[in-house]
Order: structure tokens, then sequence, then C-alpha cells
């Protein structure tokens, strides 16, 4: 019965079949500066996100995916495009008809300008399908200056992106 246990909660983090099992990225700053590094790894529950950035103004941060890969710094990371949402929805964790896949809560940066964070995203995962974040052209995680108020449309009233990581294309 033990052995039964133990091995249910080992298979909470099995990959799904044909996931990349990890992925890690480096996060830039807006004038192309890497202030840190983000690691993906697939669970059965989702995506988890293990952060640790330095740099950054103090702060709660929105912290969202985003749909291509792409964080040119010149265009203020709008290379990065919308949010990820592959089944489409309103944006917002509090939002009637949402969240966007790409939708996570707010992030705190400490007065040192760190932070250091994992953060489970259960709509996405690195496996081939429609909320794949390594789909054909990619998606990026990105740090907002503001908090997302999790209702507004189209991005939750976050502001500026200050902070991006490319997750690359190609599945």
């Amino acid at each position: 019965m033990l052995l039964a246990a133990a091995g249910a909660v080992l298979g909470l983090f099995v990959p799904a079949a044909g996931a990349a099992e990890s992925v890690r990225t480096t996060f830039v700053d807006a004038a192309g500066r890497k202030i840190g590094t983000a690691v993906l790894t697939q669970t059965s529950a989702g995506v988890l996100l293990e952060l640790d950035l330095a740099g950054l103004p103090p702060g709660w941060k929105a912290f969202h995916v985003h749909a291509t890969g792409r964080c040119d710094p010149a265009s203020g990371f709008q290379s990065a495009g919308e949010h990820f949402a592959p089944r489409h929805g309103h944006h917002g964790l509090r939002a009637v008809k949402g969240p966007h896949a790409g939708d996570m809560p707010n992030q705190y940066v400490h007065r040192d300008g760190t932070l250091r964070a994992h953060v489970l995203n259960t709509l996405v995962t690195l496996a081939p399908s429609e909320a794949s974040l390594l789909d054909a052209d990619g998606s990026a995680l990105v740090l907002h200056a503001k908090p997302d108020d999790y209702r507004s449309q189209p991005a939750g009233e976050a502001g500026d992106r200050i902070a991006c990581a490319v997750l690359p294309g190609g599945g």
C-alpha cells in the first residue's frame, strides 16, 4: 500500500507524453541586459515555472506568457505579441470568461530588486498541442511594470513590459 501511494505521488511529476521535460531561458531587461533565468518543467498538473531574477524595480509585477517567442528590447518587448490564448477567452484570473492560458498571478520583486518564485500554470504544456508554449513561433515570458488587476481587457492594466524571456518555437 505504501509503495502504491509513493508511486501515485511520484506520478504527479511525470512529463506528459511527447513533452520536453524542461526548458531553460534567460530574461533580459529593456536595455537588453541579462537579468535572470526561468526553468520550465512539465508536470502532470501543468508547467512549473521557476524564476530567479535580479535588477528589477521593487513591487508587485504582472507576469504573463505572451504568444510569440521574440523579445526585442527596442520595441519595448511588443515583439512578444499579445497574451498566449490558444483557446481565447477574456483576460484575467477574475474575469467571468477568463483567463487566457498565459495569465498568471502577480509576482513580488523585493526591495533589493530580486524575484524568486515558483509558479504552476495548469493551462499550458510543453508537449505538442494547442496549448504548447513551444509551438511553431514559440512564446515569451513577460514581466510588466505594474500589477495585473486580473479584470481589465485586454491585459489587466499591467503597464510597460520591463523584462522578457524567449521560449523557443519549432513544435
